[in-house]
């Protein structure tokens, strides 16, 4: 706002009387008044609301209630104007009431002040009324009726109006000035919580672990208190930074778990900033207190490859232990490319990738799951799926010393280790041996080749026949 219009509407403000304010008649305006609303949900819990109504102003000033908007809206954030007739309107004061109506809230707001209540005799059904005043509505509710102190409810208790601060709806209250009377075109834009989406993708694996079928849902989830009816839905993938907020509601949780869109809904994307964007192409309606799922992608027959692993640890190059395990586990774990050449190619959201595969009688059983985060275009989705069941593996040290070091400031260590791969399987198995190796490492002896995948990792594929086992022997020193 220009300062000469800031300074105006300031003055006018500072202007209005008591008696002026409360002579402004409000102007309620509900969802009936809604031409259009657009949501742009983000992570963590973070939405942004742009609510387009059409409201007929009187000229001059207004108070105007904009009922319906989200319960957990940030009302510092919240932006007025009109779209039909920019400038039109100066804004003075806001106020947004969401302590709803309730038994209880209303009860509270009558502390101090004067009520009845209405009893009913059990045998005549006749109806007497007292006055009472209302001492404390803490956890229960104490009346001074005449010269006696009554708990509990004595009776139904009968109010005389609803404080203007209690909404049956969410309410933002807008003080403004306008300069043309009419209908004008509103628009009300805020960030909001309660609000809320995530990625969940079910993968199918054929029956040679070489392929799969891949789709993925976005769950959206909504607490915030109101509904987005034909809502244009888009989502925004990606880490954005956030002030956190000092003042924190609790969100109720989602109350129903609408059935899941059709896969023709999947969304487009592009860039935005350095996130990602997707957009609905159909409008959608987001119920309160419900969860939704709409498609994001499908894609079938992506290539994969399956790895048994057999991870180490750092610990043992520097001291004597002797056994290190016995039946250890070798984890299982797929990987494929977020590629075109791959059937895919798109980015994908962070969220829990579920895969199953088909059984001899045909029936989809659950194999794993694992969390991606956001992966681009053209980088590896890599899925730990679990532990092996029939291969497993023996490890041990059968040398340990420390050797004399270069100089007084290094330590200089060598260690011997034997690693018994066994596989119950009638197929043949490889398992990837990978041992992080700390400090400055060279390999001494080896039964089979490493690779030096990393500064600090060596890595072996042992190839172990089916129903045998295979025995990788190695000697490595390491310095400080």
């Amino acid at each position: 706002m220009q300062p000469r219009k800031l300074a105006a509407a300031v003055a006018a403000a500072l202007a209005i009387s008591p008696a002026a304010h409360a002579a402004v008649q409000e102007t309620p305006s509900t969802l009936s008044d809604q031409q259009s609303v657009a949501v742009t949900i983000y992570n963590e819990n973070l939405a942004l609301v742009k609510d387009v109504r059409r409201v007929a102003l009187a000229p001059g000033q207004n108070r105007l209630a904009l009922r319906e908007v989200s319960g957990r809206m940030r009302p510092e954030t919240a932006q007025l104007r009109s779209i039909s007739h920019p400038g039109a309107l100066t804004l003075i004061e806001q106020n947004f009431d969401f302590d709803l109506l309730s038994p209880a809230k209303l009860l509270e707001k009558y502390v101090g002040r004067s009520v009845r209540v209405v009893r009913t005799h059990p045998t005549t059904g006749a109806e007497s009324v007292e006055s009472a005043i209302v001492l404390a509505a803490n956890s229960g509710v104490v009346l001074r009726i005449g010269d006696r102190i009554e708990t509990g409810m004595p009776g139904r208790i009968v109010y005389d109006d609803v404080p203007p601060n209690l909404r049956d709806r969410p309410t933002l209250v807008t003080e403004l000035a306008s300069s043309r009377g009419g209908a004008q075109t509103l628009e009300l834009s805020y960030l909001s919580g309660g609000l809320a989406w995530k990625a969940d993708y079910v993968a199918e694996l054929d029956a040679a672990d070489k392929a799969l079928d891949l789709n993925g849902w976005v769950t959206l989830t909504n607490t915030s208190g109101t509904a987005y009816p034909n809502a244009k839905l888009q989502l925004v993938a990606g880490d954005v930074n956030r002030v956190r907020d000092e003042l924190r509601m609790a969100a109720k949780a989602a109350g129903t778990m609408a059935r899941a869109e059709a896969p023709a809904s999947a969304m487009s994307q592009e860039s935005l900033f350095e996130y990602h964007l997707y957009t609905l192409a159909r409008p959608t309606t987001i119920a309160d207190k419900q969860a939704k799922q709409v498609a994001l992608l499908a894609a079938g027959a992506v290539p994969v490859t399956k790895e048994l692993v057999l991870q180490g640890s750092d610990y043992y190059y520097r001291s004597s232990v002797g056994g290190i395990g016995q039946k250890m586990k070798v984890g299982v774990y797929v990987q494929f490319e977020n590629r075109e050449t791959s059937r895919l190619g798109m980015p994908m959201p962070k969220g829990v990738v579920r895969v199953y595969k088909k059984d001899s009688a045909g029936n989809a059983q659950f194999v794993g799951e694992d969390r991606i985060d956001h992966t681009p275009k053209n980088e590896s989705v890599r899925l730990k799926l679990g532990e092996a069941f029939d291969v497993t593996a023996d490890k041990k040290q059968t040398d340990f010393k420390r050797r004399e070091p270069t100089n007084r400031a290094s330590y200089v260590y060598e260690s011997a280790y034997e690693i018994v791969l066994k596989n119950a399987k009638k197929e043949r198995s490889t398992v990837v041996v990978r041992e992080p190796v700390p400090g400055d490492w060279t390999m001494l002896e080896e039964s089979q080749r490493h690779a030096k995948v990393a500064a600090g990792t060596a890595e072996w594929r042992v190839a172990v026949p089916a129903e045998g086992s295979a025995t990788l022997r190695y000697r490595v020193m390491v310095r400080y």
